[in-house]
């Protein structure tokens, strides 16, 4: 639980302000982490085969959005692994690189244009080495609880206007049908485990 500015200020000997806020909120941000990491381990989907169900979301996110890559990435802590890939050939990169790993960080859709031309991205090896990323777009699969486990994402290698509110209300849809596919799997297989 957060402590009160009075408090902290009071154990930090009457630290300014500024410096009670900045750890309130690596406090908070630790915190948050945690349970978001908890919330992952407990759907109880990393490194577990592919499924046709989440295959299809991908395919649908690829197909829908005319993009040569599409994944559903789960973000753990040091690594984003797929679940679900179209045109992608390996099944896991760091997180330290992960663009799935900021987009978690956002509320809704996250969209980068052109990696290149971004000062976040546009010294990660991703986008300087292969595959040479130059579009995202990922909306985070957030559970019931606000936790975000990772995201649907689409990637090119060319850059690419922003999505139209089409299509950035068809991939928000497609995030929330395969993060509901995430909890049926997980009450299905409870349910399969407690019948045995």
């Amino acid at each position: 639980m957060a402590m009160p500015f009075q408090t902290l200020d009071a154990l930090q000997g009457g630290a300014n302000r500024t410096g009670s806020s900045t750890l309130l909120v690596e406090t908070r941000e630790a915190h948050d982490e945690a349970r978001r990491l908890t919330a992952l381990h407990r759907a109880e989907i990393l490194d577990t085969p592919p499924e046709p169900e989440f295959d299809r979301l991908a395919h649908f996110a690829a197909t829908l959005l005319q993009a040569p890559t599409a994944l559903v990435s789960l973000v753990d802590e040091h690594r984003q692994w797929f679940k679900a890939r179209v045109g992608m050939d390996v099944c896991e990169t760091p997180r330290a690189v992960s663009f799935c790993s900021v987009a978690i960080r956002q509320s809704g859709l996250f969209e980068i244009t052109d990696a290149a031309a971004d000062p976040r991205f546009r010294s990660n090896p991703l986008v300087t080495d292969k595959p040479g990323i130059r579009y995202y777009a990922g909306v985070p699969l957030t559970a019931s609880g606000g936790e975000r486990l990772g995201t649907i994402c689409v990637i090119d290698y060319a850059p690419r206007p922003a999505m139209d509110a089409r299509h950035r209300s068809m991939l928000t849809m497609l995030a929330a049908v395969t993060m509901r596919e995430i909890e049926l799997r997980h009450i299905v297989q409870a349910a399969s485990a407690r019948s045995r």
